[in-house]
This record gives C-alpha cells, sequence and structure tokens, in this order.
C-alpha cells in the first residue's frame, strides 16, 4: 500500500522520493478505472513537476540560508523522473561545498572574501584541477578547522581529502568549504510540502486528462 511520499538520509546525502499516496487518489478512482492510461500519465506528470517545483525551491532556501550561489546548490540537486514504480527522487548531496561556489572570490592582501565571508591568510588559486579554488596553509596563524570542514591536516595528501602538500610536505594546504549540515533538519518539512504540491499537480493533470477524454466521448 501507498503511504505517500518520503524521505531517508546517509553521512553524505539526502534522498526524497516522491509518490501519490493511494488515499488521494480515491476521487479519481471511477476515472482511473475507466481510462488507466490516462491515470498513469496524469501521475507520472505530477511527479515530474513536483520534482522540477521541488529542486527549485530547496535551491533557492538552501542558497539564501547558507548564503551560497542558488546555481552552486542546484549542482547538488539531482532529479530522477518516475520509473516504472510509479516513484520518482531527488538526490541531494550534502557534503561540505567549497566556498569558492558561494559567489564570487575577491583576492585581497588580507585574504579572500565571497558571498560574505572573508578568509584572512587565503588565497585565491589553482593548485590543481581544473578551476582555482580558497586556499589556506594551515600552518597559518588564520587557519581555522571550522572554515575548512571536510579537510584533514597532515603529512599525507590525495586529492580527495581537500588539501594538498605543496612543494612536498613542507607546506600543507587546506581548501575552504562551508558545512551544509544545517540542511538537515529540513528534509522532513520539504517532504511534506512536496507531497502537499504533488497532490495540487495531480488534481490538476487528472483534470487535464478528464476533460481530453470528455471531449474525445463527445466527438465519438
Amino acid at each position: 500500500m501507498s503511504v505517500g511520499s518520503y524521505h531517508k538520509q546517509s553521512a553524505s546525502t539526502g534522498l526524497i522520493t516522491l509518490q501519490a499516496d493511494q488515499t488521494d487518489l480515491k476521487a479519481f478512482a471511477d476515472f482511473a478505472a475507466l481510462v488507466p492510461k490516462a491515470a498513469i500519465v496524469a501521475q507520472r506528470r505530477a511527479i515530474n513537476r513536483t520534482l522540477r517545483w521541488l529542486r527549485t525551491y530547496i535551491a533557492r532556501a538552501v542558497g539564501q540560508q547558507e548564503r551560497i550561489a542558488v546555481a552552486a546548490v542546484r549542482q547538488r540537486l539531482r532529479a530522477y523522473p518516475v520509473g516504472s514504480n510509479g516513484q520518482g527522487k531527488l538526490w541531494f548531496g550534502i557534503d561540505p561545498i567549497e566556498a569558492s561556489r558561494a559567489g564570487r572570490p575577491r583576492q585581497t592582501r588580507a585574504g579572500v572574501s565571497v558571498a560574505g565571508r572573508r578568509y584572512e591568510g587565503a588565497f585565491y588559486k589553482k593548485v590543481y584541477g581544473g578551476q582555482s579554488d580558497i586556499w589556506i596553509r594551515t600552518a597559518s596563524k588564520h587557519f581555522k578547522a571550522s572554515d575548512y570542514p571536510d579537510s584533514e591536516v597532515s603529512g599525507r595528501g590525495g586529492a580527495s581529502s581537500g588539501w594538498i602538500a605543496e612543494n612536498g610536505s613542507r607546506y600543507p594546504l587546506a581548501k575552504a568549504k562551508i558545512s551544509l549540515a544545517d540542511v538537515r533538519p529540513h528534509f522532513d518539512a520539504w517532504t511534506k510540502r512536496a507531497d502537499e504540491q504533488l497532490l495540487k499537480f495531480l488534481k490538476r493533470e487528472l483534470n487535464f486528462e478528464l476533460q481530453k477524454y470528455l471531449q474525445g466521448s463527445v466527438r465519438v
């Protein structure tokens, strides 16, 4: 039995699954029995529309809350259209995001500023990879672990750890990132809002299919 939309979280991701609650479909039971294919099409369109709405809404909400460019948040959100099981999914990567993606970094003598944040002692540079990022030497007096989450400061390195040893191991660097841990409590609210929006879209899509059916019947 369908229980409607729900969400699950892991250490680094959140996943919202959208599906229609059967109780919401009772008012359309006769139509669904009469034209089952049209009802399935309506349900599929409603879920996919809700996924797009939810992706836009979450990107705006998180961008505003965390002071991150909406475009950067959207890159962490992936919508998966309805499959054969009647479910659509929205994946959200909630690992810390690079501070350089929060806005337009500005290099000053004191450090780097971006999206209202200041990283004293840091520099904006392409150390490795395809784009520049905000870095700081871990030996700097301005280094604060809270500004560089997911950066492991040690004598060893690798691209995945968020830091790199420059000129051997004498100058280990940490990459500035922004934690997304504060978004976790919102998943339940987002799922409920998505469920409510899904019902609105479902009513519209079923009514659209019903009108098409009725017009076809008149022509016959």
